[in-house]
């Protein structure tokens, strides 16, 4: 990953935080977006001190100035941009009932919109540059069905469609666009909020007992996720388009 230019969204935690940790051990030079001003900056403090480079942005996806102004930062910090990780994202519980018009509204304008946004915006630079990669955090259950999280398997299940649509679109330009699709990963959000599928663990433990049902019977470590990223963003997958890869420990094989 020397010498390329990574810009991920959603970067100060979960998957996205571990995401631009493993790109910067990789040797990219990765930029990254939030909306916690002080989480990205002691990322960014802490890949300096390693010897990487790096670069944080506050952001809001839903907002289109703030993409482009992403964008823009890269290239002027770093002059170009090999690789966008479509990793910003919410999750929010409801049926179709209980669903609310934000809820709904948010959910489709960060999972979906911003994800086609700042595509958008990248393809013409990596056209220009002779090619790149675009990679999109979908999920295992925009694969399979979701209960009681009807707006983000809808949003989940409209990346993916979206990802494919892409690499047709673009596999000619040697711009690749793939998804990864994690099943349950232990992040931040849900040993800080103490919250985890509608009852209260508090610990990694208690998220780990939950996963029971699944096949590998645990949840995954957001490096786990990162690994996965970082192979589709490398040239180790250069003869993949268009793939959906799903990191569920087995889940969607049931």
């Amino acid at each position: 990953m020397e010498n390329r230019v990574a810009l991920i969204t959603g970067g100060t935690s979960g998957i996205g935080k571990a995401t631009v940790r493993v790109f910067a051990e990789a040797g990219a030079k990765v930029a990254f977006t939030g909306r916690r001003a002080n989480l990205g900056e002691a990322i960014v403090t802490e890949i300096n001190a390693a010897g990487g480079q790096a670069l944080f942005v506050l952001a809001d996806h839903t907002r289109p100035e703030d993409c482009q102004h992403s964008l823009e930062m890269v290239l002027a910090e770093f002059g170009r941009l090999n690789i966008l990780f479509n990793n910003a994202g919410i999750v929010v519980e409801g049926t179709a009932e209980s669903t609310t018009e934000a809820d709904w509204q948010d959910t489709l304008n960060l999972n979906v919109t911003a994800v086609w946004r700042m595509s958008k915006l990248v393809i013409p630079h990596m056209r220009q540059q002779g090619g790149g990669v675009i990679i999109n955090n979908a999920s295992d259950w925009g694969l399979v069905g979701a209960r009681n999280a009807l707006a983000y398997a809808a949003s989940k299940g409209a990346v993916i469609q979206m990802t494919r649509s892409m690499a047709l679109d673009h596999a000619h330009e040697h711009i690749r666009v793939n998804a990864v699709c994690p099943g349950d990963t232990i992040v931040e959000r849900w040993l800080e909020d103490g919250y985890f599928r509608g009852s209260p663990p508090v610990t990694e433990a208690d998220i780990q007992r939950d996963s029971s049902h699944l096949p590998m019977r645990r949840a995954a470590r957001a490096e786990e996720i990162a690994q996965a990223v970082l192979f589709l963003a490398s040239d180790m997958s250069s003869y993949i388009t268009g793939a959906v890869l799903p990191i569920d420990g087995g889940n969607t094989a049931q």
